[in-house]
């Protein structure tokens, strides 16, 4: 479900609440956040069953995070359902064409389908204030440190690469040869971290970003569940789609994020930052870097 509403009213809640809940009552909040679809569907004995806790669990739940019980924790997700979703028809048209052209047609209708519904679900559920608010906490602060492991290490040397440019603060970390709560040593209020893991979660984020709110910076995270633990502890948390077809996890709707919260970054900074892009790039064409165009 992308509803907006329903997604700060609701889930929020869970994850506000979430220390306070009994480790039962945590993996119903999971399975809610998680699955928030399922929500306004089905009876208390049906997300019971399917999140494995006893229906009074759920009943408990919804009362913790201020409900009277389960059908008043289910009305905003019902409510929801019952105002519609937006529909594709072109466009499933034009992915049942693809399918249509050969043996590997199914294959790349289902990776398009899959790479566009990920940066929709991921974007609908991210409001423009929560977006501005961690650029702010990025553009106001001393040092940014982005950390990602395997796969999210290119993402976030990405990230940083783009936002050096017109920004000298920004460090991808870890760095060759150290570790990333070595490299956090002497970080502190002043200072951002923007990480990211995904399932299976990666134990050197997740211990990066508790050394850094024991340290009292402020922590960006990127994950693919609203229950992610770098989730729950981040001051500002964005969950990304990541689903695929294949074995692997797509990592399109994080590099997506990525580039638009560097994006609103700038967008927040001072005039100063198009006077720094400009000069980067002309110094790059005074040193030959790049081919002139006749």
């Amino acid at each position: 479900m992308n509803d907006t509403n329903v997604q700060l009213s609701v889930l929020d809640r869970l994850t506000q609440e979430w220390d306070a809940l009994t480790p039962e009552a945590q993996k119903a909040a999971r399975y809610v956040l998680e699955n928030p679809a399922d929500v306004g569907v089905s009876t208390v004995r049906e997300i019971a069953e399917a999140a494995q806790v006893k229906p009074n669990t759920f009943v408990r739940m919804a009362r913790q995070v201020g409900f009277e019980g389960y059908d008043d924790f289910r009305e905003p997700f019902r409510d929801a359902i019952r105002r519609g979703q937006v529909s594709f028809p072109d466009r499933a048209r034009w992915l049942q064409d693809i399918r249509k052209s050969g043996d590997l047609g199914g294959l790349y209708a289902d990776m398009v389908g899959a790479a566009i519904q990920n940066i929709e679900e991921t974007f609908a559920a991210i409001s423009t204030d929560a977006m501005q608010q961690a650029a702010e906490a990025i553009w106001s602060s001393r040092q940014v440190y982005t950390l990602g492991v395997g796969v999210n290490n290119a993402n976030a040397r990405n990230f940083t690469y783009l936002a050096s440019t017109g920004m000298k603060q920004f460090h991808a970390i870890p760095r060759p040869g150290s570790t990333a709560v070595d490299d956090l040593a002497w970080a502190d209020e002043r200072d951002v971290l923007i990480a990211m893991t995904c399932r299976p979660y990666r134990t050197e984020v997740i211990d990066a970003v508790r050394l850094a709110r024991e340290q009292n910076m402020t922590v960006i995270g990127i994950s693919d569940s609203p229950a992610s633990p770098i989730i729950l502890t981040a001051h500002h948390g964005f969950v990304i789609s990541t689903d695929t077809p294949q074995f692997f996890p797509s990592s399109l709707s994080t590099v997506a994020l990525l580039e638009t919260l560097l994006s609103f970054v700038i967008a927040v900074a001072s005039d100063e930052i198009v006077d720094r892009v400009e000069k980067f790039h002309l110094r790059r064409h005074q040193l030959g870097i790049y081919q002139e165009e006749p």
